[in-house]
């Protein structure tokens, strides 16, 4: 590189450039977590528990495994994607969460649907058997964010998942169904709730652009509005500061004490 070329790059790093130093400010809604959620943990169980129970008890010809399978994913996987919407969507989660209840009912009655066929008896809610796993439920409220350690999520329910009886394994994951669905209307109610009183995405966002135009200065040099942005380089590096909306046409700019200053003053 000649030197020519190199005093034009060191002049052009040097440049403050407004456009390049715009803050990164936190997302207007929380997004993702979802390994945090009972319901997604309860319908990880079941999910599993279902691959299994087709593997050991239904004839793989038939098509109700890859129904009841499917079922058990989407019960699942709308969980997660519903959290991943969050951020941009309180209508896409809201849909993705009844998806995901729709299909645990759909997998629901195929359980019935297998003890009836085969002449098993389904438990009764306040049967011993199924108060045992409820029970279970309540005592272990797990907090497994890492993914490594989903499989021990089953572990509490095993004698039963593990049963030479189909009948037992079906019918604890009927009860298991059922912790997911209460847990899945009371996540639907909070986010039907939420959405009433702080409204959707759009309508914060709007609101959050209303606010910054009121709180942010006029440009000293043309008075359109200014945004606030931070400084990554040079002797103000990490600093916040109010740079014109307009530039590269204006370069006004304010720190964010307003008091005036301008890279013209100088």
């Amino acid at each position: 590189m000649s030197g020519q070329e190199q005093h034009h790059r060191t002049n052009q790093s040097d440049r403050t450039d407004p456009s390049d130093f715009l803050a990164r400010s936190p997302r207007l809604r929380p997004s993702g977590g979802y390994r945090a959620l009972r319901s997604f943990q309860v319908t990880t169980v079941v999910y599993d528990a279902t691959v299994v129970f087709c593997e050991r008890f239904v004839d793989k010809r038939s098509r109700t495994v890859d129904q009841m399978v499917q079922a058990a994913r989407s019960g699942r996987q709308n969980i997660a994607e519903g959290s991943r919407a969050a951020a941009t969507s309180s209508q896409t989660e809201l849909r993705l969460v009844n998806v995901a209840r729709a299909s645990l009912d759909e997998l629901l009655l195929d359980y019935e649907d297998f003890l009836r066929q085969h002449r098993q008896r389904q438990w009764n809610k306040d049967a011993p058997e199924a108060r045992a796993v409820r029970e279970v439920g309540r005592t272990h409220q797990s907090d497994l964010t890492d993914p490594t350690d989903q499989l021990s999520l089953s572990a509490p329910y095993a004698q039963w998942l593990n049963s030479a009886d189909s009948a037992v394994v079906a019918n604890a994951l009927i009860c298991l169904i059922h912790q997911a669905n209460y847990l899945l209307d009371q996540q639907i109610a909070g986010l039907e709730r939420t959405f009433v009183e702080e409204g959707g995405y759009s309508e914060q966002l709007a609101a959050a652009r209303r606010e910054f135009r009121d709180q942010a200065p006029a440009c000293p040099l043309c008075g359109k509005p200014m945004r606030q942005r931070t400084a990554r380089q040079g002797q103000h590096a990490g600093q916040s500061f109010w740079g014109c909306t307009t530039y590269p046409e204006c370069k006004g700019i304010l720190p964010t004490d307003k008091s005036v200053r301008s890279d013209q003053s100088d």
